[in-house]
Order: structure tokens, then C-alpha cells, then sequence
């Protein structure tokens, strides 16, 4: 395969259950075969995805001095500010060329849960931009919403009831991160210089991405093809927790983003379930020996977390 498959997801909203299911299955397949697809009739009005990526621009044009006090050193929940170089998605290639701001779901500051301490329940960290919060929330449920939908044509695809991840999201971790990317091609010797070679985490990303060329999707063969920019499409892909809670039915496939020809944005939405989830192969696929022992979503992501970034294992 040389081009990921285009998804329509409208009829993921039709009352008629045919109509739900043949699209279902499109999703099935693409899970299945490449882990990787493009979205497209996502009810994600343009306007809004521009709003998106203006206030990204907005925020990584301040001064280092400004983005420094809102660095994610300083959460424990996976938010904030991610300064050059602080990152190595494949640890074993060398730090990333690359700049990110992660929010998550809201929480006030005396949320129980905040209050408690829970894992990946924190407070978002917010730059003094006017309009910025309230732009980048409204993003943010858009994806949340968009999340959802998705899931439901899993659960149809997998046999399963069709709300079967829907008590599973009624809270989840989410991730909105903004990316950006320097102008770098030729100062690198690395291909994968911008954001080295990896899978994610999760259970699906959506990521919407900007004209410039960069992101590489490995194929079966472990060929590294291209996933070029779709006017109004998210590439989206499958994370490890759901190949993982599948029983490796559907596969989380190698990515990584080559140095860029000029500088380039990005802004994906990594959405994995609720915290005190519990996956378990054998929920999805009772009649099959399970190849994962069940384990806590929040436990799952702090683990994969520690490895990408050093100041978080030296913590601990």
C-alpha cells in the first residue's frame, strides 16, 4: 500500500444501521491493514480548525521567556509547554526538532479529582493571549465529540455493542497538542529529525495538519510512505492501548516526521479512555487467548510517558 484509504464518517450518524455498519467496516479495514486512514465529512466546521491553528501560531510566535513558566517540566498531568529538543519520541535516534503545547480536559483547581491527586487530572496551563482559551476548548470537545463518533465504528466493526466504549468516555484522557516544526531539511542527518519514528499510545489520534509536507506513515512492507495534507481531512490512526485491548485486531503503526522544507504546523488530538479504565483483550474478544494482561489506563500511559520524556523517570 502506497496511500492511505479516505474514510467518510458521515454515514456514522445515519439512523439506518446499514449505512452505520458499511462504514464500520471501511474503518475495519483500514485498522486493520494499515492502522492509519483520513477522515473526511467530520462535522468540524473549517472555521474552527483554522481558529486552531492561528492561535498555534499565536502562542509559538511569544517569546521563549513567556512559553518558559507555562513548561510541562512543571505538570505532573502531561501539560504545558514542550520547548525544543525537550522531547525524543525514539529515544534511541536522539531528541526531536520540535516545539508543543499540550492541553488537557479543564478541570477547575478544586475538582475532586485534582484535589485527589488522580493521574492526568490536573490543571491546564494558559498563555496571556486574549481569546486563546475559549478558542482552543471549543477545538478541543470538537475533537472529544469527533473521538466518540469514531468509536462507535469500532465498536460496530469489532461485533461488539455498539455503545461499548461509550461508558469508557465519559471522562477520558485527552490531549489536544499543538505542534510546530522549524524550518529544517538538510541540517539534519536524521530522516526522522522532527519527530522520530514511533507509535502512539492511545486508543485513535486526529491529527489536522497544515499544507508542508513531513509526516511518513510506515506500510507492511516497512516502507516509509507519505501521508500528505487533505484539504479538510484528519489523519487518523490507531494508538497502542487499543491494539493492545483489540488483541492486535487492529494495529498502531510507526510514524515519524522528516525535517520539514519550511516551517510547519500541526495539531493532533490524542484520545485514550477514562483514567480508572481497565483494558482487557478479553472484554473485545472473549474467545481468544489474550496476548495483554489487563491493565489501568492511567497506568498504561504513565508508563509509555516515562519513556519519552527523561525529566518525568527522574522524578520518580
Amino acid at each position: 500500500m502506497n496511500s492511505l484509504p479516505i474514510i467518510s464518517v458521515a454515514g456514522l450518524r445515519s439512523e439506518d444501521p446499514a449505512v452505520r455498519a458499511q462504514v464500520a467496516h471501511q474503518l475495519g479495514v483500514a485498522c486493520r491493514e494499515v492502522g492509519f486512514f483520513y477522515v473526511i465529512d467530520h462535522g468540524i466546521d473549517a472555521e474552527c480548525i483554522q481558529a486552531a491553528f492561528d492561535n498555534a501560531q499565536r502562542f509559538f510566535a511569544l517569546p521563549l521567556a513567556d512559553k518558559q513558566p507555562l513548561s510541562i517540566k512543571l505538570s505532573p498531568h502531561n501539560r504545558g509547554y514542550v520547548a525544543m529538543a525537550d522531547e525524543k519520541l525514539n529515544p534511541a535516534s536522539g531528541a526531536d526538532m520540535k516545539e508543543a503545547f499540550n492541553i488537557g480536559t479543564d478541570f477547575p483547581a478544586d475538582h475532586p479529582e485534582v484535589l485527589a491527586g488522580k493521574p492526568f487530572r490536573g490543571v491546564n496551563f494558559w498563555p496571556d493571549v486574549p481569546g486563546w482559551r475559549e478558542d482552543m476548548l471549543g477545538y478541543f470537545d470538537a475533537c472529544l465529540d469527533l473521538g466518540r463518533l469514531i468509536h462507535r465504528g469500532f465498536s460496530i466493526d469489532l461485533g461488539l455493542a455498539e455503545d461499548f466504549f461509550d461508558p469508557h468516555l465519559t471522562a477520558p484522557i485527552a490531549t489536544l497538542r499543538m505542534l510546530r516544526y522549524p524550518a529544517s531539511a538538510g541540517q539534519s542527518e536524521r530522516e526522522d529529525g522532527a519527530a522520530g519514528a514511533h507509535t502512539d499510545y492511545g486508543n485513535v489520534t486526529l491529527l489536522a495538519t497544515d499544507k508542508v509536507a513531513g509526516l511518513q506513515v510506515a506500510n507492511r512492507q516497512d516502507q516509509w510512505i507519505e501521508a500528505p495534507h487533505v484539504p479538510g481531512a484528519f489523519v487518523c490512526n490507531i494508538g497502542d492501548c487499543l491494539m493492545r485491548w483489540s488483541n492486535d485486531t487492529y494495529v498502531s503503526t510507526p510514524h515519524r516526521v522528516r525535517p520539514p522544507e519550511q516551517e510547519r504546523y500541526s495539531i493532533a488530538f490524542f484520545l485514550e479512555v477514562n483514567p480508572d479504565s481497565i483494558v482487557d483483550p478479553r472484554d473485545i474478544l472473549p474467545g481468544e487467548q489474550p496476548k495483554y494482561p489487563p491493565i489501568i489506563c492511567s497506568d498504561y500511559l504513565a508508563y509509555r510517558l516515562n519513556a519519552t520524556y527523561e525529566y518525568r523517570t527522574q522524578k520518580q
